[in-house]
Order: C-alpha cells, then sequence, then structure tokens
C-alpha cells in the first residue's frame, strides 16, 4: 500500500516539476534553419521573432510559428527545441512562373489577368488560388453566366516554381425567363417592365445583355420602380419583397416582385416658407414646378428645390439650405408641400483635387466647373458641375465628394474622381435614301483629340445623287474662354438632273465662333469661302437654268442665335427652341444677298409616351444689287414638306419642267409620335403628322413661261421611325390634300443606314 502511494505521488510531482520548468524556459543557445531555397535567414529570423540568447517557453515559439505562417511564405512551418537548439523547419511555397487561361472567350485574357491576385513571380498560396477562382467565376456570374465553371490546374517546374492554368468552362448566358409582379393595379406589368433595366428573355434581343440576370442590375431596377411610382403620384409605394430563383439546371432565372402601390396623391397647397432677412418669397415661387391639382411628382419637386436655390443664389445669397416638406391631408388623397429656404452652412471650397484621368488634361475637367477654388459651398453648382463633366461624354463615370479640412470647419476639398472611356469611333456604312439614292460612308471622329477636348474629324460620303467630304476641327475652349472655335473644309456635290436638268460642285471652308450667353442661348458667328459650279446642264434645260451656268464665288457672315429649352435635344418630349440665323453675302466674291432664317418648335406630352410636337420655320433671301441665283433660292418637299419630291414645291418653268426655286418660305409641322405596343428596346415609335407650306416666287419670275402658285400646300401622312442596333431607320406616307397641278408629289419616303 505504501509503494502504491509512493508512486501516486511521484507521477503526479512529476508533470508538476515539467510546468515550472517550461514556465521558466530555455535559453537558446543556437537557431538552424532548415528548408530554405530563395529566403535569406534574416529574413526568416525577423518573422521568428527570437534570436540566440533569448530564453523562450512554449507561447513565444507558438507566436513565432504563426508569424512565420502568417507572411504566405511557407506552406509548412514547424519549431523544436532539443538542449538549447531550435530547430526551424521550413517548406516554400512554390513561385508562380506562368499563369494562362484556356477556354475563355467572352472575357478576354487581359482583362482577367488584372482582376486575379496572383501574377507570374508572385507567392502561390491555395487560399489566393481559391479567391481567384471565385473572382472570375463573379465575373461571369456578372455577365450572366451562373453556370460557368473554373479549375485551377497546376503544373510543377524545376526550382520549386509551378504554372497555373485556369481551365474555364464558359457555359450558356443564364436568362431571366420570367419576371412576376404580384400587386400591380395601376400599372401593367408590360409597363412596369419596360421602366426596369433587367428584360425576359426573348428572341429578338440579341443585341443586348439585358434580358441576363445580374444582382447588382436587379437591385438596381428596384430604385427605377420606386422613382417610376413616386413620378406618379403614388407616395406610399413600397416593395414588400423580391427574390429571384435560379432553376436547378441552372440555365434561367425567374423573378418575383411583391409591391404594394398605394394611393394615388394630388398636389394641393404649395408655400414656400423663407427665413431668410430681405428675401420676399412670391419673387421666387415661379420657379416652383409644383403645382396646385396636379398629381404629385417627386421629380419635380426636387427639380423645384434646385430652382429655388438657384433663384435665391442670383439675388446674393450665397449660403443656402433649401428642403421640403410633404403633408399628407387626412383621409384623402391629396399632399401639401412647403419648401424652407434658410441659411446654409459657411462652407467655402479650398482645393478640387482630380483623380482617375491619365489621358485627359485637368484643365479640360476643371474648366467645366461653376465654381473655382475659394468660392462658397453650394450643393446646386456642384450638381451642374458634375452634369457638364458627364455631358463632356469623356467618362463613363463621374463622382464628386466633399471632405472637410481637418482644423477648419469653414473649409473643405472638393474630390472629383473620373473613370475613362473611348472617345474615338470609326464608322463604315451603307444604305439608301429616296433622295440621294444608294449611299456608302466612311467617318472618323475623336472628340478629345489627345486629351485636350477639342474635336477632329474626317468624313466622306458616296451616294448615287451626292458626294461629299468634310474634314472639320473644334476648339471648345478657344483662349480659354468658353467659347468654341471651329473650322470646315468640304467638297459637296448634287446630281438635279431629276428636278432641275443640272449638277453643281459646291467647294469651300468656314471659320466659326459660338460662345453662350446663359445656358439655354447660345449665340454662332461664321465666315463661309465658297466656290459654286452649276454644270452639265441638259441642252433640254428651260433658258433660266442654262443662264445660271457657270462658276461663283460667295464669300459670306452668318449668325445665328438660338434658345434651347428642350428636355432632350435629340429625342424631345417636353419644352420649346427658337433659331434665327442671318446670312450676309458680298465681302468680296461674286454673289451679294442677304438671308433671315427663323424655325421654332414646341413639345407637349400628351401622355407618359405620346408627344405632340409643333414646329415652324420662314426664311426670305433678297439680292443686293443683283438677282439672287438658282443654287441659293428655297425649294421645299422631302423633309421640308412630305408628300412631295425634294424641290416639288417651287416655281417650275414651262419649258423643260425645271424646278426654280423661290425667294421667300414659311412651313408649319404638328406631328404625333406614339408608342406601336412594342417593346422599348425594339425603338419603335410611329407617327400622324401633318405638314403645310408655302413657297415665293424667284427674282426673274415670267408668269407666261413659268408656273407658279402662292397658295397653301398641305399633306396629312403617317409613318414610323425605328431606332435599330443598325443604324436609323425612317419611314413616312404622305398625301397631299392641297396641292397644284405642277408640283410633283412623292407619297413614301424611307431612309436607312447602318455603320460597321
Amino acid at each position: 500500500m505504501k509503494k502504491i502511494f509512493f508512486l501516486v505521488v511521484l507521477f503526479s510531482v512529476i508533470p508538476l516539476f515539467s510546468v515550472l520548468a517550461n514556465g521558466r524556459g530555455e535559453t537558446v543557445s543556437k537557431i538552424v534553419i532548415n528548408g530554405i531555397m530563395r529566403i535569406e535567414p534574416e529574413t526568416v529570423l525577423t518573422y521568428l521573432m527570437i534570436q540566440k540568447g533569448d530564453t523562450v517557453d512554449e507561447e513565444q515559439l507558438d507566436r513565432g510559428l504563426k508569424s512565420l505562417f502568417s507572411t504566405g511564405l511557407f506552406a509548412d512551418v514547424s519549431l523544436s527545441m532539443n538542449k538549447g537548439v531550435l530547430k526551424v523547419d521550413l517548406v516554400e511555397n512554390p513561385i508562380v512562373n506562368e499563369i494562362s487561361f484556356e477556354g475563355n472567350r467572352k472575357i478576354k485574357t487581359d482583362q482577367l489577368k488584372d482582376e486575379i491576385s496572383l501574377h507570374p513571380r508572385s507567392i502561390f498560396t491555395r487560399s489566393k488560388v481559391r479567391r481567384d477562382t471565385q473572382r472570375i467565376l463573379e465575373l461571369y456570374k456578372r455577365m450572366g453566366r451562373y453556370s460557368a465553371q473554373v479549375e485551377p490546374k497546376i503544373i510543377k517546374r524545376s526550382q520549386n516554381r509551378l504554372d497555373l492554368v485556369f481551365e474555364i468552362n464558359e457555359g450558356q448566358p443564364t436568362y431571366i425567363r420570367k419576371i412576376d409582379f404580384i400587386g400591380n393595379h395601376a400599372f401593367t406589368a408590360t409597363e412596369l417592365e419596360e421602366e426596369m433595366l433587367s428584360k425576359e428573355n426573348r428572341w429578338y434581343r440579341l443585341f443586348t445583355s439585358m434580358d441576363t440576370y445580374d444582382p447588382d442590375r436587379f437591385a438596381y431596377d428596384r430604385e427605377l420602380l420606386r422613382r417610376f411610382y413616386l413620378e406618379h403620384g403614388y407616395m406610399d409605394f413600397n416593395i414588400i419583397s423580391s427574390s429571384s430563383e435560379l432553376s436547378p439546371n441552372r440555365e434561367d432565372f425567374y423573378v418575383t416582385i411583391v409591391l404594394d402601390e398605394g394611393a394615388r396623391y394630388k398636389i394641393g397647397k404649395v408655400k414656400i416658407v423663407s427665413e431668410l432677412k430681405g428675401l420676399d418669397a412670391n419673387s421666387i415661387k415661379g420657379v416652383v414646378s409644383v403645382k396646385p391639382g396636379h398629381w404629385f411628382n417627386n421629380v419635380k419637386v426636387e427639380d423645384s428645390e434646385l430652382n429655388l436655390i438657384n433663384a435665391v443664389g442670383a439675388k446674393g445669397f450665397p449660403f443656402v439650405d433649401v428642403s421640403s416638406s410633404l403633408k399628407k391631408r387626412k383621409g384623402k388623397d391629396i399632399v401639401d408641400v412647403t419648401f424652407f429656404i434658410k441659411e446654409g452652412q459657411h462652407l467655402f471650397i479650398d482645393k478640387i483635387d482630380i483623380t482617375g484621368n491619365s489621358r485627359t488634361q485637368d484643365s479640360v475637367i476643371r474648366r467645366e466647373f461653376r465654381f473655382g477654388e475659394g468660392d462658397a459651398y453650394s450643393p446646386s453648382k456642384i450638381r451642374r458641375s458634375k452634369q457638364r463633366i458627364e455631358n463632356l461624354n469623356y467618362f463613363d463615370r463621374v463622382t464628386m465628394d466633399i471632405e472637410q479640412v481637418e482644423g477648419t470647419p469653414d473649409r473643405a476639398v472638393l474630390k472629383t474622381d473620373v473613370s475613362e472611356k473611348s472617345t474615338g469611333s470609326l464608322k463604315l456604312g451603307v444604305g439608301w435614301s429616296s433622295y440621294d439614292g444608294p449611299l456608302a460612308e466612311v467617318s472618323i471622329q475623336e472628340n478629345n483629340f489627345l486629351g485636350t477636348g477639342r474635336r477632329v474629324g474626317i468624313s466622306a460620303s458616296v451616294a448615287e445623287e451626292k458626294t461629299l467630304f468634310d474634314i472639320s476641327f473644334v476648339e471648345p475652349w478657344f483662349l480659354d474662354r468658353e467659347m468654341s472655335f471651329g473650322f470646315d473644309v468640304f467638297y459637296l456635290t448634287r446630281n438635279y438632273s431629276e428636278r432641275s436638268s443640272y449638277d453643281s460642285e459646291m467647294a469651300g471652308t468656314s471659320v466659326s465662333l459660338s460662345w453662350k450667353y446663359t445656358e439655354e442661348l447660345s449665340h454662332t458667328v461664321k465666315y463661309t469661302l465658297r466656290q459654286d459650279k452649276i454644270i452639265d446642264v441638259s441642252e433640254y434645260a428651260s433658258i433660266y437654268v442654262k443662264e445660271q451656268e457657270g462658276t461663283t464665288l460667295t464669300s459670306m457672315i452668318s449668325q445665328t442665335l438660338f434658345w434651347d429649352y428642350l428636355d432632350n435635344r435629340y429625342n424631345p418630349s417636353e419644352g420649346y427652341y427658337l433659331s434665327v440665323s442671318n446670312d450676309l453675302a458680298g465681302f468680296g466674291g461674286d454673289t451679294r444677298y442677304l438671308r433671315t432664317d427663323v424655325s421654332a418648335g414646341y413639345y407637349i406630352p400628351l401622355s407618359d409616351k405620346w408627344v405632340l410636337g409643333l414646329s415652324s420655320s420662314a426664311g426670305y433671301i433678297f439680292g443686293i444689287g443683283q438677282d439672287v441665283r438658282l443654287n441659293n433660292r428655297y425649294f421645299l418637299g422631302g423633309s421640308t414638306l412630305r408628300g412631295f419630291e425634294d424641290g416639288g414645291v417651287t416655281a417650275r418653268s414651262k419649258d423643260g419642267n425645271d424646278a426654280l426655286g423661290g425667294n421667300w418660305q414659311v412651313t408649319a409641322s404638328a406631328q404625333v409620335m406614339f408608342p406601336l405596343g412594342l417593346p422599348s428596346e425594339f425603338g419603335v415609335k410611329g407617327k400622324i403628322f401633318a405638314d403645310f407650306g408655302l413657297i415665293g416666287k424667284p427674282d426673274d419670275y415670267n408668269a407666261s413661261e413659268m408656273w407658279y402658285s402662292s397658295k397653301l400646300r398641305a399633306s396629312i401622312g403617317i409613318g414610323f421611325v425605328w431606332s435599330s442596333p443598325l443604324g436609323p431607320i425612317n419611314v413616312d406616307y404622305a398625301r397631299p390634300i392641297l396641292k397644284e397641278p405642277f408640283d410633283e408629289t412623292e407619297y413614301f419616303r424611307l431612309n436607312f443606314g447602318w455603320g460597321f
């Protein structure tokens, strides 16, 4: 029994002595490092954090082990102590010799290399390979290819090197098979899908990737739906839930959106409350676009806030904050809107930092700001500056952020970051026109030449009835001022044998200078030196055409004032424009005349997608000491008066039936653009129109030898415009309802072309 007790005590004491010994640690007399090939011993000792002569315990050895592992330099690390000798056994991670990709067709190899963390001569680790594999899969998911597979393969080389091959099976695109809406009553599923970027898969969506599933795009779609309902008065709109389910075969997504539309609200009272001394709120109420009795529109509320900031700032209040309050009336679908104007934070822009522009010069971006360093902070001016930079069309993305300067609460730095995109284009095209016949075109355009913002272009087109060559240059900021300087060199031939038994040639150059008085009003002054030839006159042409044969030189000064209040210059749905121009020829050369042209247009939205466009033009030319020549007169028809041939409405010779033009013209048009019920990506819109026109008689009018009538001509018609992936197609069918017997008509008119 005593022996058993003794053994128990003995075995209990031994571990205790061991613990005490470990707690005291052991002195390192020598460090032996094994397994290193590329890495220097000093580097290992630095990360080991143990030196010869140190007293170490198990905790210190564990820290050194973790430190060496954390470097990513080693695949395996082990530490052991034996009689004061610290043995460090290492297995180095291999070095990446080469990285390649196999099977990638939709994403370029250079793009994949930029996205992964591994690269030649970097340290290989399996964790990095896993991350890079997931990154490649993420890129394919963003392309809508959820069935893509990526398998990394390792090929070992000498000297602890390896080649890494990513074998990629891109799979098929994962399309959105169905988009379901639950809870929508005011708008159909088709109308809601039109507002989204994501689309259901259809055969006609060959030229878009919007029918492939992208989670970021789908998240943005929810915001687009919210904006759409708020623009139409549904203030209580809410998306209850949204889900996207991947089919078992990973080929299709099924998207479901559950929403609550809520009630539709109208505007009740609209008030402006000003806390600024000396500001009369009634003096600026005209800039508010929110009107009582109209449907609530959140976009107009935001626009009104910006308009108020600008209006108050123009009255000498630089630091302004405008906010809006929306108060719903109890038991009624009416909301009262109150705009509060108060003094804003006294903040100055100390510095403007611009990043991301590797090609575009800083000055090109900086000159678009509506303020300078040291000016007062203005949210509206920052928003306008951002819009102006975006309108340059040099960048994919423009962001602006304000950062206060530390220690100076009234100073801030404006951080502007841009992402550049391609600004050059090469266009080759073929097409056909009712007026010019078959045509071919080539053009080269660079809108940001050498990063200076200058525009350079060369174009040439050859058609059955027309040939054009043109070289152009535009300096948008001439003499470091917001004025545009440009010049053109051109050569144009036209075949008028169908209407007037002759051909024409025009060659010359022009120099122009343009500037803006306001954001809406611009002014252009131009000088043109042009040589005109009337050639190849038919032997059967009238005496009035034969008299015009020959060459003339025109030296002309022109000016144009243009007021632009359109919501979109190229596809307007609301607003108006007005243009007034004059041409004065006679500063040298052979021709002397004064020409005045006026045009205007007004666009009214009849509903969400129906737009009424009203336009009109008038022109008058008179010779100074001479008759106006044939090539400077007015001709109606074609695009200016549909239903009639180009030049089909004019004075006409009885002998030869040649179009002789007139010294004045007036046109008017009413047109309604409307959807045809096709998906928006078709880009097809229908139109119904009515055109009206009057033409004056020429200087050499002779009633016995010419047909002429000052009576009104008119036509009505239908047509459609297709913004096709291959280029614009415009089709019109018009029937004259007021015409003269000698007018030349054209019922059907088609123009199209495409680039490749």
